[in-house]
């Protein structure tokens, strides 16, 4: 492993609280290699340099950076967004801002659509998040197998031939993975039932309040207000003043700040001030 007697010095340096650490290469920081987070920095840091399969990173690294935050909600936004705009070496995920898509329920029957493009509206009935269509079909089989749904009803596959709904059981029905509402044996109603309760898991949720707010974190005396609209991260301020100042018309919609967000928003056990 690569001699890095200089990052260890560094890492003993840096602070022992929450936020996001960068390693830099090259010089004058214009080569980010790895972005990460952690509610410890310095340890997450030496934990990185004691691990051989980072030896080709290390030998790059230069610098190490710390920008602590008040909070885990905090460094994990902060994360996101900064490998977002570096676009690091090193980072697997991330990397890039992605339009995922989403199965909407509509009368019984399943339909693919971007998920953006819905805008999480209360009444869009979105449910999962896929980086692609083969993804959402794989995971759309596997709840059909596990409730014995039939994927044919929700119309996620066509019948075969010429056969219509109701007249004759598809391939699944017949390999005891439809419990028969393509052929009569259950009612499409029952079907649109079972249908919803196996969906509500993968719900996803619209924004929950009016308009934007500030998430509260506090870390000692560092306190941070995260400014949030409809799922969207604009920034983090220290104060109402400043967070007020972050608001910005039409806020692009981000799919990991939602995935970040979701969770602790919907359980309402953070401070949150409406802007």
């Amino acid at each position: 492993m690569a001699d890095s007697t200089h990052l260890k010095a560094q890492a003993q340096t840096l602070p022992q609280c929450p936020g996001v650490y960068l390693f830099w290469g090259g010089e004058g920081d214009k080569l980010p290699l790895y972005i990460g987070k952690s509610i410890h920095i310095r340890q997450r840091v030496l934990d990185h340099l004691r691990a051989p399969a980072e030896a080709a990173m290390l030998r790059q690294t230069q610098r190490i950076e710390a920008r602590p935050t008040a909070g885990e909600i905090g460094a994990l936004l902060l994360e996101s967004t900064l490998i977002k705009h570096h676009q690091p070496l090193y980072n697997k995920r991330l990397r890039y801002s992605r339009q995922l898509c989403s199965w909407r329920l509509s009368q019984g029957q399943l339909q693919l659509v971007q998920a953006e493009a819905m805008g999480f509206t209360p009444c869009a009935e979105l449910f999962g998040l896929y980086r692609s269509a083969h993804a959402a079909k794989e995971a759309m089989a596997t709840l059909a197998d596990t409730h014995m749904l039939c994927l044919t009803v929700l119309g996620v596959e066509k019948p075969m031939g010429s056969t219509t709904i109701g007249s004759k059981p598809c391939f699944r029905h017949m390999v005891k993975r439809c419990a028969g509402a393509c052929c009569g044996k259950e009612s499409l109603q029952a079907h649109a039932q079972r249908t919803a309760q196996a969906l509500e898991d993968w719900r996803l949720h619209a924004w929950p309040y009016a308009g934007p707010v500030a998430l509260v974190e506090r870390w000692d005396a560092l306190q941070q207000w995260h400014v949030l609209d409809n799922w969207c991260y604009l920034g983090s301020a220290s104060g109402h003043a400043e967070a007020t100042a972050l608001l910005y018309p039409m806020p692009t919609y981000d799919v990991d700040s939602y995935k970040i967000l979701v969770r602790p928003l919907m359980l309402g056990q953070l401070e949150v001030v409406p802007l």
